[in-house]
């Protein structure tokens, strides 16, 4: 495999910025597409695939969000033109015949399981709301992920059934360069990693 360049490197992650603010540029059904066509490549464990996206792409749809926004995500979800809502269906073991075919009855290791079916669930959603990111870095959209908001009302208004969850939501678009914070600090290697 070969390694991306540095201009590559910084878009995915070294210059990349959370998204406080938007500009008036729409971004069309055909990116929420191609973003979920190249996120979806993402590695999960058995290929489980649990996540599941809801991309409010209308102005009536993202309204439908906001009651369940805290106070300081309201006005940056309205202005963004689309927020995915990135959750995770409890069922997703129903699919591995389909997406793990080379175990045979992979489903029953997750059936009547709950603990192991929630964590894998939101483990691996987690995953795959991360490869959202950076596929739309990738395609030169912005992302402002937040998690500012109140699950149960989010799991009543868009998944009433409860056969999916939220895990977290983002904004995406074309990033208003003026409301984006200054950098924080990261943590050193020294700090975050030990090598044994």
């Amino acid at each position: 495999m070969n390694r991306l360049d540095e201009k590559s490197i910084d878009l995915l992650f070294k210059e990349a910025r959370s998204q406080n603010g938007w500009l008036d540029r729409p971004v069309s059904d055909a990116h929420l597409r191609e973003l979920y066509e190249i996120m979806k490549y993402g590695p999960t464990s058995m290929n489980t695939s649990p996540a599941r996206i809801v991309f409010l792409h209308t102005p009536q749809a993202r309204e439908r969000l906001i009651p369940a926004l805290s106070p300081g995500n309201v006005d940056k979800t309205r202005a963004a033109p689309v927020c995915a809502i990135v959750a995770h269906d409890l069922a997703f073991y129903r699919q591995l015949p389909k997406l793990f075919p080379h175990k045979q009855d992979a489903a029953a290791i997750f059936e009547g399981k709950q603990e192991l079916i929630e964590s894998t669930a939101f483990r691996n959603s987690t995953l795959q709301g991360a490869y959202l990111i950076m596929a739309a870095r990738a395609l030169g959209l912005d992302c402002g992920p937040m998690s500012g908001f109140d699950a149960q009302k989010v799991n009543q208004e868009f998944f009433p059934k409860g056969d999916f969850k939220v895990n977290f939501v983002c904004n995406i678009g074309y990033g208003d360069q003026s409301k984006v914070m200054g950098r924080l600090p990261r943590l050193t290697f020294e700090d975050a990693c030990e090598v044994l």
